[in-house]
């Protein structure tokens, strides 16, 4: 009878974790394979092969996971062969491993069969580099592999985080050859790549002729019209959603809940909130964020402040997403007290988040602040400021007036100004009356983004604010020559279960004369609270009679009065813009708010304004 060997330190030994250990009840049996000093005689290669595969799967880390590499290795057992490159490459991908090792196993095997292409696919798809899938499925297709049915989900969904559309038509004509197109999920995730590549009529056209929906369908298509700036759309189908039974979850819930946001629609997203609370969908760590984000975006901070001392988990984001709401709402220095909280925390503060804090001290005039945590970002968190970062800088300098420095910051930077950077400085120079930069800043914008409305709208209200009439009418010819139309101001408010959308002069309401007629109420109120328009910048060398009947129906005030004669006295006000509030709206609404007895919110392009009892919560500096 031959004696156990003892372990030495030449012996080969392999031990799993526990929780690995139990997680079979094969343990005892795989476990006599890769202890060699339990047996006499070395195990067979397709038992080791097996044991191997099977210890695989129980791999819990990448360390774990190369301990069996190296195991199989010196066993004489290559994990280059077909059946058990398989196993190991899932698990790599399974494990979220670099995808360069998962690639140099994947190269060495030969003839890999379609679970390990899909595999590789896969892995790509859901990396930060997903970009090499689609060159694996042009191979599949040089080596005469057949696609199959799990091949084109992991595909689209590469596809769709490139962006790349025209390749997802290939493939989506290539899958109806190969009759795979009528499958429910490999249409859910065409929907997905249509919509996430800004296709949402793409979208919906496959949507509409799908024999067979699910719960991913609709989330999908939802998120396709909230993601592309289609917020009434994808209310739409929440609503025939409803009608047709389908319970939404968490996902569709932020779908949902982005739409309300962008629109400004705040008493459907506190709808949303109580079937959220009701269905327990509260507790989604995602679909809380999402109503913290939703009741910022909608000027009701205090909601998203109660949501956000109410979650039972809180994220990074969480704290962000109040970080920037606090913000953009005019509470800077709440925004700056909650990023000391996060500290406490012990939580590592995101690059989004110091785009808050930045943001919070730009909108308060915090500069000195706003350097400091500029500086701390980098020697404290080790993080690289991006452009976003720079450009919160330029803005800070900018909004306090030292639009000189904001210039010489933008020189010294390392990273090449955009066309947001040097638009930032451009507005920067309408606002303080700074000519000859915002002329520079203009050259530079027609190298970068020469078609762009805003410039010429923002160079236009710096000459007209310097009587340069004849360079008003220069600019104006120029955006008729080169095409470019001014983007028109739109004004969004919600009544009832509706959103009513107004543009300046808008007369296609039904109740156009009662608008009207109350903009007449409107101005002959404000004369004696001392209103006098502010004609400066409307672009025209006109008479100044007339330059006030255009300022007399800007779309916030034809909605600001629309909401006048549909609600109750008291009643609050919420107007969403999709431009920066002039200074003649800017003040008439703060008299508004003094004369009608109303709180009045209006979220324009970069801020909310608080208007009550004659005053901004900007407090003029915005």
């Amino acid at each position: 009878m031959r004696s156990k060997r003892p372990p030495s330190s030449s012996s080969t030994r392999f031990s799993l974790s526990s929780s690995a250990a139990k997680s079979t009840s094969h343990f005892s049996t795989f476990s006599s394979c890769v202890y060699p000093s339990t047996f006499p005689d070395e195990p067979k290669p397709y038992v080791l092969k097996k044991c191997i595969a099977l210890l695989l799967t129980c791999a819990s880390s990448n360390f774990k996971l190369k301990q069996i590499h190296a195991f199989s290795i010196r066993r004489g057992i290559p994990l280059t062969d077909p059946d058990m490159g398989k196993h190991l490459i899932f698990t790599l991908v399974s494990l979220s491993a670099p995808m360069t090792y998962a690639h140099h196993i994947f190269s060495q095997i030969q003839n890999p069969n379609i679970f390990t292409w899909n595999t590789m696919i896969r892995g790509y798809a859901e990396s930060e580099n997903p970009r090499p899938a689609v060159e694996l499925y042009r191979q599949m297709h040089i080596t005469s592999v057949e696609p199959d049915t799990h091949t084109y989900p992991f595909l689209l969904k590469a596809i769709a985080k490139v962006m790349a559309v025209r390749e997802g038509e290939k493939i989506h004509s290539i899958a109806m050859r190969n009759g795979f197109e009528s499958l429910v999920f490999v249409q859910n995730t065409l929907l997905h790549m249509y919509a996430a590549c800004g296709h949402a009529e793409s979208a919906y056209k496959l949507f509409e002729f799908m024999p067979e929906r699910n719960l991913v369908t609709w989330n999908s298509v939802i998120n396709g019209y909230a993601l592309n700036g289609r917020p009434n759309e994808a209310l739409t189908l929440f609503r025939e959603m409803s009608l047709e039974s389908v319970e939404p979850d968490g996902f569709t819930m932020v779908s949902l809940l982005t739409a309300c946001a962008e629109l400004g629609a705040l008493a459907l997203g506190r709808r949303a909130h109580t079937y959220m609370f009701k269905a327990c969908l509260n507790e989604n760590l995602h679909a809380a964020n999402a109503l913290v984000d939703f009741y910022a975006k909608c000027g009701g901070i205090r909601d998203a402040q109660r949501v956000f001392d109410e979650m039972v988990e809180r994220s990074v984001v969480s704290w962000t997403s109040l970080i920037v709401g606090l913000a953009v709402n005019g509470f800077g220095k709440e925004a700056l007290e909650l990023f000391w909280m996060l500290e406490r925390e012990g939580l590592a503060p995101s690059e989004i988040t110091f785009v808050g804090v930045l943001y919070a001290c730009s909108h308060c005039g915090m500069v000195d602040e706003g350097f400091g945590y500029f500086n701390r970002m980098k020697e404290e968190y080790g993080l690289v400021p991006k452009i976003e970062h720079y450009g919160c800088i330029v803005d800070l300098l900018g909004r306090a007036g030292r639009v000189k420095e904001a210039y010489d910051f933008i020189q010294k930077m390392p990273l090449q100004a955009n066309a947001v950077v040097w638009r930032t400085l451009l507005g920067a120079c309408a606002i303080h009356g700074q000519l000859t930069l915002g002329e520079v800043a203009r050259t530079r914008l027609l190298q970068l983004e020469p078609k762009h409305s805003g410039d010429f709208v923002l160079l236009s209200n710096l000459y007209a604010s310097e009587q340069r009439w004849s360079d008003v009418q220069k600019v104006r010819r120029t955006m008729l020559r080169e095409g470019v139309q001014k983007t028109p101001g739109l004004s969004l408010v919600e009544l009832g279960n509706c959103v009513h959308e107004f543009v300046m002069g808008d007369r296609s309401h039904p109740q156009s004369e009662e608008i009207y007629a109350m903009l007449r109420e409107i101005t002959k109120k404000l004369r004696p609270e001392g209103y006098v328009p502010h004609t400066a910048n409307v672009l025209a060398d006109i008479e100044d009679e007339e330059k006030e009947n255009a300022l007399h129906y800007h779309s916030e005030k034809i909605a600001i009065a629309f909401m006048l004669i549909n609600t109750a006295p008291r009643t609050p006000i919420r107007v969403v813009k999709n431009l920066r509030i002039c200074a003649d709206c800017h003040l008439a609404i703060k008299l508004i708010s003094k004369v009608f007895y109303r709180e009045i919110t209006v979220r324009d392009r970069s801020r909310f304004h608080h208007f009550t009892d004659g005053s901004c919560s900007c407090k003029e500096y915005w």
